[in-house]
This record gives structure tokens, C-alpha cells and sequence, in this order.
């Protein structure tokens, strides 16, 4: 059993509003502000008013004249029919409830009624549209497209944009679960922002454990402990596993990148001076199997902040998980129900009937059961805001009144609780991953993977 240790480095971002609503209580210093580390990007132009915010787990985001980050709504093809926004379209995201299933997502045919209508939320409730005044002027990528209402709302990249309801600080990226999403998974909202300071021949992807720094296709980029500052000490036989990441003749060191000469007009490249490679035995895209080999490592642009104190990482079967103090499982719950608006139901602020359904067959008591939420120490301790700890009423699944005498302290990843389950016997088992429908993709659960080497991704 090994602790999960070490944090994020660090830079203070803009003093933030606080607030997270009575029941749901970050356990951190009073007035706190979450620190990030800062990564490089590109200054692109925006609206007076708007910026660009740290975050601690999704890099630069746009934000508006609040700090409060931009969401876009992506037209994804489901099994039957297309659910989202389109690139230039008029927004579609409206004040009306939904009242019925749309049968975009098999095995729900449309038509049929969906849970606690009298509680359902409307799209722009839960998704309050980014509105442009009579004053307001394009510029860059920004545009402004015109509502059935009247009212103008702004876009990126022929995008509408959004807010979540769920955001209540600079830096909140709350508004979903950012769990990668494969199969039949669901038409999700994502956060903008700037493009990325990396040259051409790469890019950065989100993985459970940060930024990761892969190709421009996607393969991993590592780094080796024995190359010295700005100097690969990588060569002959060695260069045999690993292939030195080559910079064009032309190319000039700009902010964190650098260029080292192997040999007389053979560059390489260099990011914060460590030289980078790429591993040739690497079959899959953003692949963690390098960092096996001693002295190797995945590079990222920023490190997801660390757990809280007490959990672990455990060897599963597939990779690495994330674990209770025990050493069982962590799993994450996710669910988008089928509506033409594709809201989740993840949150304990949501309707809990999908859950239940999933868990207990419709009983809370033995999703309680079956998958119990982690418990939290009651002076338990966070240094980030994307895990937190709350109170849950055992008999409803949502937030607990103030001074409840039956609430569950638990922990939470992104406002989500997390659970363990009751059919996992020992450390490393991953019994449920893929408890749900469409493995769990779409309503159910999914282990928190660290590192997944079947699915080739962290999360």
C-alpha cells in the first residue's frame, strides 16, 4: 500500500469570492485562497471585461467579467439523433423544462415521462447563457448571435457560450465531471479556453493526474533523470528505446521551451530544460508505460493537486486506481439523462432517481449499501477546492440541511461524492468499474483511474 504524497507547485491566482452554498463545507483555513500553477499560453484577443483564470485541474480558462468560466455545448451524433450545439448555430439551450425523454440514447425510447418535474430545472437555469449588451462588439473569435428572445449572447469559435450554475469562484470548473467519455456517452459541456504556448509538434491533453504533455498524434513525451539542464546525455544504445523529440533547423527557444544541438544541425526539443523523447515500444496514445522504466517520466504542463491525506494508490488488473485509506476502490458516478437539453444527474443538487435505480434498484438504503460514499473525518483538512467535503441526507442522496443529525460527512471530487464498493474484497479490486449502463459511460460507475493501460488514458 502506498500513500498518494506530493503536491502541485504552486502560484497564487486573483483573490476569489467565497461561498459554496451552507451545506456543501470545503474544509480549508477560512478564506483560503486555492493555489495553481501557472501555465503558459497563447494571449489571444477577448471582450472588455472578460479574461483568462488558472484552474487547478484544466488549465487556462476563459472567464467572464466575474472570473467565472465559459462553456460550449458541442454537437455530438448519439444512437438516435444529434444532441448539442452546432458551430455557428443559433443556441438551443432554452428557459423551457423538459418534460420527457428525447430517445436520443438507447435504451430510453422518447415519450417518456422523466423524474420530478416539479423540481426540474430548465436548460438556462442550470446553464445561464453569456449575454452581450447592445454595445458589445466582436472581436477576434468572439461573436455574438441573437436569441429566440431578443437577447444577444456571446460565442467563441461560432460556439454560444455558457456559465454553470455550479461555479461559485474564479477558477470553478464545476460544471461537469471532466471524466473522459467514450461509446455512447452523452452530449457534455466543456470549458474554453486560450490555446495552449507549445510548438506545433505538440500538445496537451487532460488526464486524472494533470496536463499531460503528448505529440501532436497524442504519443507520451518523457523526460530522463540522468540528461543534465538543457543537455541529453541520451546516445547510442540508449536512443535505441528512446527517440529524441527533433526541433526543426530553424526553430527558436520561446518562454519554457528551449533547443539543445545533439550534434552539429540536430536539434532537439527541450521543455522547463529537461530534453524530451518519446518511447518507440509506445503501441498506444498517451501511454503512462515509460514511466516503468527507472529514471523515466511523463512530462506535464501541470500536476493535478494530490488527494487528501489518507488516500492511496493501488495496482489494479488494468493500472492504477485511486483508494480509500483501506486500500479499496475509489469509484466516481456520472449520469446525463436523455433529454433534448442532456442535463446531468450527478450532483447531489440533481434528482437521485437515476442513481438509486442504478445502485439499489430504486432504494436508497441499499445504495447505501452497496456502494457506501467515503466518510470523512469531521476536522478533515483540504489544500484544493476540486476535493472537498459535504453533507448528505442518507434518505434522499442530497445536500444535508444545516445541522442535520443523520448526515454523512463524506468526501467529494469536483462537488461529486466519491464511494467505495461492497463487493470489492482487497486492494486493487475494480469489481464495479462499469456498474451501470453502457459500462458505466453514461449512468454509472467508473473506478477513478489514475492510470488505465487497457484504456490507454488516466481517468
Amino acid at each position: 500500500m502506498r500513500l498518494l504524497q506530493g503536491t502541485a507547485n504552486v502560484l497564487t491566482i486573483a483573490t476569489l469570492v467565497v461561498g459554496v452554498g451552507m451545506a456543501m463545507r470545503a474544509e480549508s483555513e477560512q478564506g483560503r485562497q486555492p493555489r495553481v500553477e501557472s501555465e503558459d499560453y497563447l494571449h489571444v484577443p477577448v471582450p472588455p471585461g472578460f479574461r483568462v483564470e488558472a484552474t487547478e485541474s484544466d488549465g487556462p480558462v476563459f472567464a467572464d467579467p466575474r472570473g467565472r468560466t465559459l462553456y460550449r455545448w458541442p454537437l455530438k451524433t448519439l444512437r438516435s439523433g444529434d444532441a448539442g450545439e452546432r458551430r455557428g448555430g443559433a443556441p438551443v439551450c432554452d428557459d423551457h423544462p423538459s418534460t420527457e425523454t428525447a430517445g436520443l440514447m438507447s435504451p430510453y425510447p422518447p415519450g417518456l415521462t422523466l423524474p420530478e418535474l416539479d423540481k426540474r430545472p430548465s436548460c438556462t437555469q442550470v446553464w445561464p447563457p453569456v449575454l452581450a449588451s447592445d454595445s458589445s462588439m466582436p472581436v477576434g473569435k468572439w461573436g455574438i448571435v441573437k436569441r429566440k428572445d431578443g437577447s444577444k449572447q456571446w460565442t467563441y469559435d461560432g460556439y454560444p457560450l455558457y456559465i454553470s450554475s455550479l461555479d461559485q469562484q474564479p477558477g470553478d470548473v464545476f460544471g461537469v465531471a471532466s471524466r473522459k467519455l467514450q461509446f455512447d456517452s452523452p452530449a457534455v459541456r466543456e470549458p474554453i479556453g486560450p490555446p495552449m504556448n507549445v510548438p506545433p509538434e505538440f500538445a496537451v491533453m487532460q488526464v486524472a493526474t494533470g496536463r499531460l504533455l503528448v505529440t501532436h498524434v497524442g504519443f507520451s513525451v518523457y523526460t530522463w533523470d540522468k540528461d543534465a539542464p538543457n543537455k541529453s546525455n541520451c546516445t547510442s544504445i540508449c536512443t535505441q528505446e528512446w527517440r529524441p523529440v527533433l526541433a526543426p533547423a530553424t526553430v527558436q527557444p520561446q518562454g519554457e521551451w528551449t533547443i539543445i544541438e545533439r550534434s552539429p544541425g540536430i536539434k532537439q526539443w527541450a521543455f522547463r530544460k529537461r530534453p524530451l523523447y518519446t518511447r518507440v515500444a509506445d503501441v498506444r496514445l498517451r501511454s503512462f508505460e515509460g514511466s516503468d522504466t527507472p529514471g523515466w517520466h511523463n512530462v506535464y504542463t501541470h500536476r493535478a493537486p494530490a488527494p487528501p491525506k489518507g488516500f492511496t494508490v493501488q495496482d489494479s488488473a488494468s493500472g492504477q486506481v485511486l483508494a480509500d485509506s483501506h486500500g479499496m476502490t475509489i469509484y466516481v458516478y456520472a449520469c446525463d439523462d436523455d433529454s433534448s437539453d442532456q442535463l446531468a444527474c450527478d450532483h447531489p443538487t440533481n434528482t437521485q432517481v437515476y442513481r438509486f435505480a442504478i445502485c439499489g434498484g430504486g432504494d436508497p438504503m441499499k445504495c447505501l449499501q452497496t456502494f457506501p460514499p467515503v466518510l470523512a473525518p469531521k476536522d478533515a483538512k483540504v489544500d484544493s477546492r476540486i476535493w472537498s467535503v459535504m453533507d448528505i441526507d442518507p434518505n434522499t442522496g442530497h445536500l444535508a440541511a444545516p445541522g442535520q443529525a443523520n448526515a454523512l460527512h463524506v468526501w467529494a471530487y469536483r462537488q461529486r461524492p466519491v464511494y467505495t464498493f461492497v463487493g470489492d474484497r482487497r486492494p486493487g479490486d475494480i469489481n464495479a468499474d462499469g456498474w451501470g449502463e453502457v459500462m458505466g459511460w453514461r449512468n454509472g460507475f467508473k473506478a477513478f483511474w489514475l492510470r488505465d493501460d487497457f484504456f490507454s488514458n488516466a481517468g
